[in-house]
């Protein structure tokens, strides 16, 4: 609960001292903030009658109304305030931050507030979007900023990490923690962010994360995206990922109305943990246990219409009527879940993602490079497997076997390239460049340590229960490390002078350049088992393969054109 719980507290806080009706003003990152922890009805229940974007508001003057601003302390929201303030629309202004304001912007709003309507100036911390209890993501547009040096273009890259380095404070703040903070040594950007946080926290607002000690300080690990690009590439078989990858999710809501014959009222559907008890429990299934739970929902809420027909007498309708929001609620929540992995079947059979998905977990997990190129190539000849597919499988052989087979790469290159027109050229070269074995950390294919190598043999003669889930992300491992107190220092230094005898209780890892559903699950299955260390999981943005293959493409367009220059 801990995330969510953490900013549903602020936001409550936020709305239940305010009498009276209220209008909640937002900006375009206060309002995913807000919508994946509380929901319409709720806020209807704080009496909120009216929810605005502080930037493209109504000039309607509402005296009668109380306005509660909840705003990331930017200059431009800043600017937004001062021009509003000087005109007032509502009887009571009450303005909250989701972060640490700046002395000067306090000073502006004091100066700006001639009318005396501004009730109170607060910060309350949840600059980050709780998408589930243990992850977090900050929904970032540039998010392929982080694969370039800082020099092709210092503004942008100096606003990605300002924003990083803000939420991971507020994180921090809202646990009431100072954690020590470690970062990946073979990225640039993890450094920066690691070193411009410790700094922060330790220098510029020390008195603010000066909590109570803890006899082993919280961990902050700052990592790169680039360090496991497998990951991202690989097809989901469990429900939360795989709706992600196959439909798309976005704060929590799926976008239905490109899917057949889709009730209007069910063409954006939530899809939260907090909201939804059979998703709870089946978010991290497998595709296959995932259908047999789906029709034994259908089958309990049929036994229930069954019994709702029953209609006999006054004394039965007046039962069926108190009980139908529960029944209306059931029938809602069968036909979502039913409508998604309906469409998701459907997409799996069109596209062939079982044979697909079959090759790139041999690829992600087990060796032998001869039987992988051939089915790579059988793959790529086959015209009902889709171009975007053919790419990912190329991408993933790639990276497994850059060093030990260059001329079959180049024939799977070629292979590509006369396959399909809209086949970028250079992206699979652009991908080694960015996240080849010279550049990653962590021992991705489990080749370097002999306790993995061993892992990997018993897992190949036992067989794997599910094929398609056999793939660990190189994040388990990370995990695993730092609760054995075995994450070496030489590739995850610390910032100062700080080091770590004994297990964290509580670890934030970040990763730039976004997460995974896959990795989410990893964590919460991890916290679940309850082994004495918390794990939090943030990214820039949660990525499914056709995002990041989107990353990969904006960046290397900006690499081309700075290398034109």
């Amino acid at each position: 609960m801990v995330l969510i719980s953490l900013t549903r507290d602020y936001i409550g806080r936020m709305l239940q001292d305010i009498s009276g009706m209220k209008v909640l003003v937002l900006d375009s990152h206060t309002v995913s903030i807000v919508s994946v922890v509380y929901s319409q009805s709720m806020l209807l229940q704080k009496e909120v009658y009216l929810v605005e974007l502080v930037d493209s508001m109504s000039k309607e003057s509402m005296m009668h109304l109380k306005a509660v601003y909840f705003l990331r302390p930017t200059l431009e929201n800043i600017q937004h305030l001062r021009r509003q303030l000087t005109n007032p629309r509502f009887g009571e202004y009450h303005l909250f931050f989701s972060n640490i304001l700046k002395t000067n912007q306090i000073q502006v709003l004091a100066d700006s507030d001639e009318q005396e309507v501004v009730q109170q100036v607060q910060e309350f911390y949840a600059d980050f979007v709780a998408i589930d209890p243990y992850h977090f993501t900050l929904n970032m547009n540039m998010n392929h900023i982080y694969m370039f040096p800082a020099v092709i273009d210092p503004p942008s890259s100096q606003n990605f990490c300002d924003r990083i380095v803000d939420a991971i404070a507020a994180v921090f703040l809202a646990l009431k923690r100072r954690p020590v903070v470690r970062y990946q040594r073979t990225s640039d950007i993890a450094k920066k962010v690691a070193q411009e946080t410790a700094k922060l926290m330790y220098e510029q607002e020390s008195g603010l994360f000066d909590f109570r000690r803890t006899e082993i300080s919280p961990l902050l690990l700052v990592i790169d995206r680039r360090d496991d690009p497998v990951t991202p590439l690989l097809n989901q078989w469990t429900y939360q990922a795989m709706v992600h990858e196959l439909i798309g999710i976005q704060d929590n809501k799926v976008d239905l109305r490109n899917i057949g014959k889709v009730p209007k009222d069910q063409q954006e559907v939530v899809l939260s943990s907090e909201q939804d008890l059979f998703f709870k429990a089946n978010m991290y299934e497998n595709f296959g246990d995932l259908g047999m739970n789906i029709k034994r929902m259908v089958d309990e809420f049929q036994q229930v219409a069954k019994s709702n027909q029953n209609i006999q007498t006054i004394e039965d309708m007046a039962k069926f009527v108190d009980n139908y929001p529960e029944y209306r609620k059931m029938q809602g929540n069968v036909s979502k879940h039913v409508a998604m992995v309906t469409e998701m079947s459907r997409i799996v059979e069109e596209q062939k993602l079982m044979s697909v998905s079959q090759i790139e977990q041999e690829l992600a997990c087990n060796g032998g490079q001869g039987a992988a190129f051939e089915a790579v190539t059988s793959l790529l000849n086959n015209e009902g497997v889709s171009d975007v597919d053919c790419l990912r499988l190329v991408m993933l052989y790639a990276l497994r076997y850059e060093k030990e087979s260059p001329v079959q790469l180049m024939q799977l290159f070629n292979k590509l390239a006369s396959r399909s027109a809209k086949y970028k050229s250079g992206l699979v070269q652009f991908l080694l460049k960015q996240a080849g074995v010279d550049k990653r950390t962590g021992d991705l294919y489990g080749n370097r340590d002999l306790l993995n190598i061993a892992r990997n043999m018993a897992r190949g003669l036992k067989g794997v229960e599910n094929v398609y889930t056999q793939h660990q992300p190189l994040l388990f491992q990370t995990m695993e490390n730092i609760t054995k107190g075995r994450l070496r220092d030489v590739d995850y230094p610390f910032i100062g002078n700080h080091f770590q005898q004994g297990r964290p209780q509580d670890v934030v890892i970040f990763i730039i350049g976004g997460t995974t559903y896959e990795e989410a699950r990893t964590v919460a299955l991890h916290n679940a088992s309850n082994s004495g260390t918390r794990f939090i999981l943030g990214g820039s943005f949660v990525l499914n393969s056709k995002r990041f293959l989107k990353d990969l493409e904006e960046a290397q367009k900006m690499s081309r054109s700075n290398s034109a220059v």
